[in-house]
């Protein structure tokens, strides 16, 4: 089992940037595919990013899509996600999730995976 815990949300201008974290408990973090999920209020929890358990496939919705960054450092048991050119409809509370699953390359479901955090608000003002 691990436990989540999302730091570094805030309040940004539109444009802007900010980088969120997301620690891992546990000592089999490495062998976690990890993900960044977002849910706006009234709007269902939608996909961000994921990357493998060594770093070395990733996937984004489309939205984000050159403009997010989902990187992992297995030694400190931590997940990222750089978010730059932030837009107003980027304001949501924002998720880390794991599975131990192997995951198909491509958009996901939050069924697909097992273990949440709490969330942190970023909140993108215009």
């Amino acid at each position: 089992q691990v436990q989540l815990v999302e730091s570094g949300g805030g309040l940004v201008q539109a444009g802007g940037s900010l980088r969120l974290s997301c620690a891992a408990s546990g000592r089999t973090f490495s062998s976690y595919n990890m993900g960044w999920f977002r849910q706006a209020p009234g709007k269902d929890r939608e996909f961000v990013a994921r990357i493998s358990w060594s770093g070395g496939t990733t996937s984004y919705a489309a939205s984000v899509s050159g403009r997010f960054t989902i990187s992992r450092d297995n030694a400190k048991n931590t997940v990222y996600l750089q978010m730059n050119s932030l837009k107003p409809e980027d304001t949501a509370v924002y998720y880390c999730a794991a599975t131990s699953s192997s995951l198909r390359v491509g958009v996901h479901r939050p069924g697909e995976f097992d273990y949440w955090g709490q969330g942190t608000q970023v909140t993108v003002s215009s």
